[in-house]
């Protein structure tokens, strides 16, 4: 282990996680408020069972370093329940310390604790820094493509479109 403890983030962590979500989306050049990033992390922590886990890791002195996300699904093609790592960051200064593949592991070994066979993820096409994590961790890289559909749900005003 490099030095970094990795836990599922609870309410007592909030204030050290927001500054890494944050990051997070400004890596993606996305703007969410702070309260809806709060709100999802308190989703997940109120119900790790059903929605997902969101892990903290934090450095030798405490400080918030970095965090990953597995959100619970299924896969129809394989008739199980899999994990998705929806998100993985790594702060500027923890980066090139193995906190990722530290991260990565903890996900699949949440997988594995639940009976869940498998743990998908996404990544930027042009994040190539991540992409070579995932290889040295010997994760395959699929040939899927994947598209978004933005919708507004009915009766729910832009700001509200989250919850």
């Amino acid at each position: 282990m490099s030095g970094y403890s990795i836990a599922p983030a609870g309410a007592d962590d909030l204030a050290d996680l927001l500054p890494l979500l944050r990051g997070y989306c400004d890596f993606y050049e996305t703007d969410p408020p702070d309260e809806d990033l709060l709100w999802l992390a308190r989703t997940l922590i109120d119900d790790p069972e059903r929605e997902g886990i969101q892990l903290l890791a934090r450095d030798a002195a405490g400080s918030g370093a970095g965090f990953a996300t597995v959100f619970w699904s299924y896969d129809t093609s394989t008739a199980c329940r899999i994990g998705v790592m929806n998100d993985l960051y790594v702060a500027p200064a923890a980066r090139g310390s193995g906190l990722a593949d530290e991260l990565i592991a903890r996900c699949a070994c949440l997988c594995r604790e639940r009976g869940v066979p498998r743990l998908d993820w996404v990544t930027a096409a042009d994040n190539l820094r991540a992409q070579a994590v995932y290889d040295r961790v010997g994760a395959k890289r699929e040939s899927w493509q994947n598209y978004t559909l933005r919708v507004q749900p009915a009766g729910v005003r832009r700001e509200d479109d989250l919850r």
